[in-house]
């Protein structure tokens, strides 16, 4: 899989130009989301008071956006390529634009708007000196024009198209792209990390589906916050980057296949160049891809012999899709032009079912992988306030044994005896509850109790919430059920054990041991046969972990998940049709489930269980939702 490198510039301070309130903390955000939930190999922050942006063969560069210094940077940086074809190469810009005798400029904090050529950084020479760098996947973010002082002529950038750069515009070059006070960040950012975090059906993995979700819903951002229409649009050179994959880890086999009826065409029409580019993305997201090989390997013998290429049949969708993910194309992919223009303009439909591609992953006793399958499951995407995507999978029913196997390795008295149970089907959260979902939700009317939308230790949206007491937990899906007409709670115990195994009896989903490639536990512990491994002393992103069969992540460390369940010593008269345990006294002890990043292996096992007081807030404590509703999606 090829390098992600992220470049990201955010300026508050301007010192010839109006100050703006949240662009440093829209740049911020973009390094962190990069960081912890794509985990990029390098993300350089430009911002007042940064950490100096250092790199191996030349010394640190400062890292206040000066003319001066982000001059130097992309002088001095861009000098020698040092990225690959199959590389990515990211750079968001937060701050003012200026439209210049017919040039689009970007205004570091020193900028002056009487002096654009010699104080502003023309978009061009950036976009220049990025495709020196070696990758041939080149991303603009520009969120400019953040006010009337930005224009010339009643323009704004985005006029100028960059050759062989994707350059996506936070608004069209006759508006505003406009700060939203509520949510301290501008219309363009907020909107743009809600939909990169967007799994499965519906996802923004690829340029085209990315483009649409943002014309349809930053106006709905504005509309809701009483701002003036701002529409973003994309500008793509050449064409063909129309279907790139942007998110190769939450591409479907569809969009793989799309890129590879691409590549065919341009090989067709003896594009060499264009073929090649195309062939080498489908191998970034789909590696050892036989057809890909093939197809560079055509690209090879023709460069070397100089004879033309045989027309090549392009193949049907269906030929290259063989069991893919059809349902999983952008929204309303279907739909004629005109109405596509106008879906910021619909009102949300309820969620619609669709199948989601994930890999899973089995080793052997020793930790080692033996096994990855790609498997698929029927998933839902339900929208919180402010447009926070909630990824829901479909367990199916079915019985299964519960607690530890006989002589289970580190297998305690409270998870006997085991015992069969039968499920009835239900809907569970992809991954557990993050702090973007849970400050979606705590900014609900309360029902009971208050929620403190800033409770956890660790900060970062895209990580799990914690320091949550299950009233807390039961308040989020009291919430959300009042705001969505569903019936979310917590899983029982059962229903959790049961997600958690999808189909397995052995200590863990992925095998007889695990490893911190799989999950996020104590990796100075082992267990069994197994290797020692990272000791990441916090929470990871939640989709950072390895998905069980049923698609769902993280069941295994990162964080304790509350159960419904009051605790019971061991599971003698336990129920055995996957209802809720409870007992008459409710301050009892509550279950909860899946170890955490504190813990040793041992405790993150399927059948691994412990009690709590319900009003108990630690940092090692998260949870995620199940729904109940009988025809819920």
């Amino acid at each position: 899989m090829g390098k992600n490198w992220a470049i990201a510039i955010g300026i508050n301070d301007y010192q010839n130009m109006r100050p703006l309130k949240f662009a440093r903390k829209d740049a911020e955000a973009v390094c962190q989301f990069f960081q912890e939930s794509l985990h990029f190999d390098k993300v350089d922050l430009f911002a007042k008071g940064a950490e100096p942006v250092r790199y191996e063969d030349g010394p640190p560069i400062q890292a206040d956006p000066t003319v001066g210094n982000l001059d130097t940077f992309f002088d001095v940086r861009f000098e020698h390529p040092f990225l690959e074809p199959g590389d990515n190469l990211w750079f968001f810009f937060a701050g003012h634009g200026k439209r210049h005798k017919g040039r689009d400029y970007l205004m570091p904090i020193d900028g002056s708007p009487r002096r654009v050529e010699r104080m502003g950084i023309a978009i061009d020479y950036i976009a220049e000196r990025l495709r020196r760098s070696g990758a041939d996947n080149v991303i603009l973010m520009i969120d400019a024009c953040r006010g009337e002082d930005d224009r010339d002529g009643g323009e704004g950038v985005g006029r100028q198209q960059q050759k062989g750069i994707i350059t996506l515009f936070a608004c069209s070059p006759n508006e505003l792209s406009y700060e939203i006070e509520e949510i301290e960040q501008g219309a363009f950012t907020h909107t743009l990390l809600a939909g990169l975090q967007i799994q499965g059906a519906g996802n923004c993995a690829t340029v085209e589906r990315l483009s649409q979700y943002l014309r349809a819903q930053v106006p709905e951002v504005n509309r809701r916050y009483n701002k003036p229409a701002q529409t973003p649009y994309t500008r793509i050179e050449p064409e063909s980057k129309l279907h790139f994959i942007l998110l190769p880890g939450q591409a479907t086999l569809q969009d793989v296949a799309t890129m590879k009826i691409d590549a065919l065409v341009a090989e067709t029409e003896n594009d060499l160049d264009g073929a090649e580019h195309l062939w080498t993305r489908v191998l970034a997201a789909s590696q050892a891809d036989f057809q890909a090989i093939k197809g560079l390997q055509r690209i090879a013998v023709k460069r070397a012999t100089g004879q033309s290429l045989r027309s090549t049949p392009t193949p049907s969708p269906e030929t290259l899709t063989t069991g893919a993910d059809n349902s999983s194309r952008e929204p309303a992919s279907n739909l004629p032009p005109e109405s596509k223009d106008n879906l910021a303009d619909n009102k949300p439909s309820k969620p619609q079912p669709s199948r989601v591609t994930f890999s899973v992953v089995k080793v052997n006793a020793q930790g080692e992988v033996i096994e990855q399958q790609e498997q698929q499951t029927e998933q839902s995407l339900v929208m919180l306030p402010g447009e926070v995507p909630l990824s829901l999978v479909h367990i199916p029913q079915g019985k299964f044994w519960m607690g530890a196997q006989k002589n289970e390795i580190d297998a305690q008295d409270t998870e006997y005896p085991r015992h069969q149970v039968s499920v009835p089907s239900f809907w569970m959260g992809q991954y557990p509850v993050t702090q973007r979902q849970w400050q979606a939700i705590a900014g609900l009317s309360k029902v009971k109790v208050d929620l403190d939308p800033d409770c956890s230790n660790f900060k970062g949206e895209a990580l799990p919430v914690e320091k949550v007491s299950w009233y807390q937990a039961v308040e989020f899906c009291e919430r959300l059920s009042r705001h969505s007409g569903q019936d979310y709670r917590l899983p029982t115990e059962a229903e959790w054990e049961y997600a958690c195994r999808a189909g397995t009896e052995t200590p863990f989903y992925c095998g007889e041991t695990i490893t911190t490639d799989q999950a996020n536990y104590c990796g100075d512990a082992t267990y069994g046969n197994g290797p020692k491994g990272q000791y990441r002393s916090k929470t990871i992103a939640v989709g950072s972990s390895a998905a069980n069969a049923f698609g769902l992540f993280a069941m295994h460390g990162n964080v304790w998940e509350w159960c419904l369940d009051h605790w019971h010593e061991d599971y003698t008269n336990a129920p055995t049709d996957g209802t809720a345990w409870l007992s008459e006294n409710d301050n009892h002890y509550r279950l909860l489930r899946g170890g955490s990043w504190g813990n040793s292996p041992r405790s993150c096992r399927s059948a691994s269980r412990l009690r709590l007081r319900p009003d108990s807030q630690n940092d090692c404590v998260g949870f995620r939702v199940v729904c109940v509703s009988a025809r819920a999606f």
